[in-house]
């Protein structure tokens, strides 16, 4: 074989390589853009699985229910995280012991809880407007029954199947 045959080959290699390098970088751009949320908003994800996404204002429809907080006294009212879930999932998807967890990236914090205590009404698993606006995770069961335990500035909440 040539020199210039191994040089041919070599440079057909590069441009090959660089025309999959951008392909891909194309579509992983493609692929993103299709998931940009609205600032504020808060994705749903079932087993890793982008879902849908929603702000606090698409939670209006909702029945609002609350409870008082044992540790300071104060009502908490918002909204049942079993009711917000359902919105976007079906009740195929939803199983008793599938796992919720609820995320605050910026606080580093994070609580799970099991479906099956989710649905229960009586836990209060209610995801509560903040002072400022943002989303958090309160309830009365004993995880997340004072405010140390509770997630503030919700900014994920995933579904998984057991």
């Amino acid at each position: 074989m040539k020199q210039r045959t191994r040089v041919l080959i070599a440079l057909g290699a590069l441009v090959l390589v660089a025309v999959v390098v951008l392909g891909v970088d194309a579509l992983q751009r493609q692929l993103a853009s299709g998931t940009e949320l609205p600032a504020g908003s808060i994705p749903l994800y079932l087993d890793g699985r982008f879902v849908a996404a929603f702000v606090p204002a698409d939670l209006e429809g909702l029945t609002k229910t609350g409870f008082t907080d044992a540790e300071e006294g104060k009502p908490q009212e918002g909204y049942l995280l079993r009711d917000v879930i359902r919105r976007r999932l079906s009740a195929g998807e939803l199983k008793p012991g599938s796992l919720v967890t609820v995320t605050s990236s910026s606080r580093g914090k994070q609580a799970q809880v099991s479906w099956s205590e989710v649905d229960d009404p009586a836990n209060n698993v209610l995801l509560a407007v903040s002072n400022r606006g943002t989303l958090k995770l309160v309830s009365v069961l004993p995880a997340l029954d004072v405010r140390d335990e509770w997630v503030q500035d919700v900014d994920r909440i995933e579904v998984t199947s057991p």
